[in-house]
C-alpha cells in the first residue's frame, strides 16, 4: 500500500490515503486537499501489471496536492514510497481530458490488464465555478 507520493519537479510531497470509488463509479480524492487518494482497487505500486491510480485536489485558491500536476514534463521522475520500499516511475504522458468525455477514457485508464504504470489524475481549467476537465498523467516504471 503506498503511504506518500513524491514529485521532486513540482515539490509534491503528499501522503496518500486509500480511496474507493462511489456507487456511480465516480473517484473522488480525500477530503484533506493535501493528501493524495490511492485507488485500492486497482494495482498496488510495484505490481508487474495494471494502473495504480491516485487522485489528488486542485484547489483554485492554491494548497491542492496536486495544482499544478499539469506542468510536469515528460521524463520527470515520481516516487511513491510503499510499506515496503520505493517505486520510482518516469512520467509518459500528461493530456487533459474534457469532463464530460472522462468517463469514455475511464476503462482504458483505470485499466488492470495494462502493463504496469501509474496513473495521476486531477481537476482543472476552473471556468464559471466549475473544473471543466481532467489533467492525467501517466507514468511508467523507472530502473533504479
Amino acid at each position: 500500500m503506498p503511504v506518500r507520493l513524491e514529485i521532486p519537479s513540482l515539490e509534491v510531497d503528499a501522503a496518500v490515503v486509500p480511496i474507493v470509488a462511489d456507487a456511480e463509479g465516480t473517484l473522488d480524492p480525500p477530503a484533506l486537499v493535501k493528501q493524495v487518494g490511492w485507488w485500492q482497487d486497482g494495482a498496488e505500486p510495484g505490481s508487474a501489471r495494471g494502473s495504480v491510480v491516485c487522485a489528488g485536489h486542485t484547489v483554485r485558491s492554491g494548497g491542492g496536492a496536486f495544482n499544478d500536476l499539469g506542468d510536469v514534463e515528460e521524463g520527470a521522475l515520481v516516487r511513491v514510497t510503499t510499506e515496503r520500499g520505493t517505486i520510482d516511475y518516469a512520467v509518459a504522458t500528461v493530456t487533459r481530458v474534457p469532463k464530460d468525455e472522462f468517463a469514455d477514457e475511464a476503462d482504458e485508464l483505470f485499466s488492470q490488464e495494462s502493463a504496469a504504470r501509474l496513473v495521476l489524475v486531477t481537476c482543472s481549467r476552473y471556468r464559471w465555478g466549475h473544473y471543466r476537465d481532467n489533467t492525467v498523467v501517466v507514468a511508467e516504471p523507472s530502473p533504479r
